[in-house]
């Protein structure tokens, strides 16, 4: 990995001109067990998917497997301090990302938003080396769920992801929510814009209140009651989104729109607050709501759904709930706790993988060369994935069954890519085979473990050894 500083930072600076230096693309040695081992298992979940050697790489942090393991999971929830000029570089070709007044954004067509904001998720999931950031900014992505197709949320969307969801990905759950709450592009989602009191007896709108309950937070059987949505709504009415000359995409708080009286959340009693003053009903409906018991229990649920089993075990969801709590909704703390119960840890080969996930894996396994173009956003399109674009505010699911009826278009890209024939995506699939040993230890480093002998013989037999490999039940999990 090429650093940022010294004598590295003359070569950075000429790969606009020069493009990417090529990687050292050695022999490696793929897993030599029967079954998933345990650094496979933390490649498996913590990342898109094991590269070509990463596997001996992580091996090599300690002398024990678990010693090296805690390393590496250590390693990656400090993204901060891992180098990724390599696929920054790669992203930095979607020029609309990085407009910097929010405003900016309507300049462009929406489709042009749409396109490079997908190609460069996929982009990093293939290629960022902060490989847990990403996993988790899919995840909030879908937690905090915005469908780039309603309204302005066509321009606004993309600056939620970058201002937003990245920041806060593996920061303070508090702090998280807060800015989603006042994100533009959540809202226009969710009507908060659209929330509004101007005189006693305006009934506000809910929309934002309930979702932030049952989704964002303390979960739908979570405790709360029909009134403190209400309350809630009140408490959060007045904030819209500037729409002058100079005010365009600014999030302002108008106290001629939000109910100034006495307010009851959860149990907890709100002031009544005149003008400006208004703003502070906001900070104290995160507060309560982000520190309610069943906001703990909620995301300890998800996250152990996502991380461990569709139907997580209560005692993994008990420690990562009591450590979030414990922490104050520290991402980091929670999710390091989660890595080291022995739920986690035994659960191998349990998570059927979503689209772009196994798009993603495959790509990373047999260390395709790809310009994440529109042949492969039309696997997604097709697997129903696309990012940013599911219908319903709760997300796209993380359980196998309504993955299942892509296994079709799965298969095909399998064989596509295995045959080379995606444009615009280049795989060496000989090449790879002899790094890392032959056809047998290539299927290994694929599906994480030895093949069984009905499995090399099929492969073998297929004339796509790579593309059968791929669309293998066994490749389909993590």
């Amino acid at each position: 990995m090429l650093g940022t500083a010294g004598c590295d930072a003359p070569q950075k600076a000429l790969w606009p001109v020069t493009g990417l230096p090529g990687e050292a693309k050695p022999p490696f040695t793929p897993p030599g067990g029967g079954s998933i081992d345990l650094a496979t298992h933390a490649l498996n979940r913590l990342t898109f998917g094991p590269r070509p050697g990463q596997h001996e790489r992580v091996l090599r942090l300690a002398k024990r497997e678990e010693e090296a393991v805690a390393k590496f999971i250590d390693a990656q929830l400090a993204p901060e301090k891992i180098n990724d000029d390599r696929a920054e570089f790669r992203v930095r070709r979607f020029e609309t990302l990085a407009l910097a007044p929010i405003g900016e954004f309507y300049e462009f067509q929406p489709g042009l938003l749409r396109e490079e904001l997908t190609r460069a998720t996929l982009a990093r999931a293939v290629y960022s080396e902060r490989q847990f950031q990403e996993v988790m900014v899919r995840f909030w992505s879908d937690h905090f769920n915005i469908d780039l197709s309603k309204g302005d949320c066509k321009w606004l969307k993309p600056a939620d992801d970058r201002d937003v969801i990245r920041p806060h990905a593996l920061g303070r759950f508090p702090e998280l929510l807060a800015a989603s709450a006042k994100s533009q592009a959540m809202l226009t989602y969710l009507d908060g814009r659209a929330n509004r009191v101007r005189r006693p007896g305006d009934k506000p709108n809910e929309n934002y209140a309930r979702e932030l309950l049952e989704l964002h937070t303390l979960g739908v059987h979570g405790g709360y009651t029909q009134r403190d949505v209400m309350e809630i709504a009140r408490c959060l009415s007045g904030w819209r989104i500037g729409r002058g000359l100079f005010e365009v995409g600014k999030v302002q708080f108008e106290p001629g729109l939000h109910d100034a009286g006495a307010k009851t959340v959860l149990g907890e009693a709100i002031p009544a607050r005149k003008g400006m003053a208004g703003r502070d009903d906001f900070d104290d409906v995160l507060r309560i709501v982000a520190g309610h018991p069943s906001t703990a229990r909620h995301l300890a649920t998800k996250l152990c759904q996502r991380f461990i089993a569709d139907e997580p075990p209560a005692a993994a969801i008990d420690t990562v709930a009591g450590v979030f709590a414990k922490t104050n909704g520290d991402i980091r703390q929670t999710l390091r706790a989660l890595f080291f119960t022995d739920e986690f840890r035994a659960a191998r080969g349990t998570k059927f993988k979503q689209p772009l996930h196994f798009i993603a894996s495959a790509l990373r396994a047999t260390g395709a060369e790809s310009d994440v173009g529109r042949p492969l956003v039309n696997y997604l399109v097709r697997m129903g994935h696309m990012p940013f674009e599911y219908p319903a505010p709760d997300g796209y699911p993380t359980r196998a069954e309504p993955w299942m009826s892509t296994l079709l278009w799965r298969w095909n890209f399998a064989a596509k890519l295995g045959q080379g024939r995606i444009d615009g995506t280049r795989v060496q699939a000989d090449r790879l085979a002899r790094r890392a040993g032959g056809m047998a230890k290539l299927a290994a480093h694929l599906l994480g473990r030895r093949p069984s002998d009905d499995e090399l013989a099929a492969a073998k037999a297929s004339g796509d050894a790579l593309g059968l490999m791929l669309a293998s039940p066994s490749f389909q999990w993590s």
